[in-house]
């Protein structure tokens, strides 16, 4: 067994001297990733369309990070943020989103267009971006943010075309890229959430938050450090032969 092969487990978690971008980091899941993946070492790019709460969530850090206001429906401002910030990420996590309920036939064009344009788009266009950069240099990592409604119609979400729709795509994205870069030593990779603990879901009758978790094997919602931890994993050397993967981090959820 070769030097190299003989790396600790806990040193390939280690993002130290590594670059990590994140869109839609503001709050919840894109927030604690954030967190995260300084913790674990990596200089931390915040992006988000709200700049004033991104400036806000600056404070939790322990080293402040690079933020940026981004939308990434906006194919030319993700191409000027690359020139702005002047370096290509290590990591790119794509996590902005967006979700819209409403039943088909009471979904506008607009209401269609905004949900696929963030959902949807904004992973090609930042992943297109940053991605291409990362193929050029030779390495990186991709993680987009899914959902396990990209695979399956929850009962609650029967009403979500538009998501469900916007992270089928992402899916595909994510494993047509993995294939596309494969060689060039960018992997691209996907977390597909179940019900997480959000602003959101804090808002929902009690009710509904139970129904949620009686439908879940382990009877709970995730918290948002739990998906961030299995972002971390795929964006980390522990993960170097995982490419085109869609993890699921459902609590089960789709097991039943």
């Amino acid at each position: 067994m070769s030097p190299s092969e003989r790396t600790s487990a806990h040193s390939k978690f280690n993002l130290n001297g590594k670059t990590a971008l994140i869109t839609g980091a503001a709050r919840g899941i894109g927030l604690q990733v954030a967190l995260t993946l300084q913790e674990a070492g990596a200089a931390i790019v915040l992006t988000d369309a709200d700049a004033d709460r991104a400036a806000e969530a600056a404070g939790l850090f322990l080293v402040t990070p690079r933020i940026h206001q981004l939308d990434v429906t906006n194919s030319a401002a993700v191409r000027a943020l690359a020139d702005k910030i002047g370096l290509c990420p290590d990591i790119l996590v794509n996590n902005a989103g967006v979700f819209r309920a409403a039943p088909t036939k009471d979904t506008t064009d607009e209401d269609w267009r905004a949900v696929l344009a963030v959902n949807l788009d904004g992973v090609f266009y930042c992943s297109r971006t940053f991605g291409s950069l990362m193929a050029e240099r030779g390495s990186g990592a991709i993680v987009n943010v899914s959902s396990m409604c990209g695979d399956i119609v929850t009962r609650q979400e029967s009403v979500v075309t538009s998501y469900n729709a916007s992270k089928a795509g992402v899916n595909m994205v994510t494993k047509t890229l993995a294939c596309e870069w494969a060689r060039t030593g960018v992997r691209v990779n996907a977390v597909a959430p179940g019900f997480v603990r959000s602003e959101m879901t804090d808002r929902y009758p009690q009710e509904v938050v139970s129904a949620w978790c009686n439908q879940t094997p382990m009877q709970r919602m995730a918290q948002p450090h739990e998906i961030a931890s299995a972002v971390h994993f795929l964006a980390s050397d522990a993960a170097s032969y995982i490419t085109g993967t869609v993890l699921l981090v459902d609590g089960g959820y789709t097991c039943w």
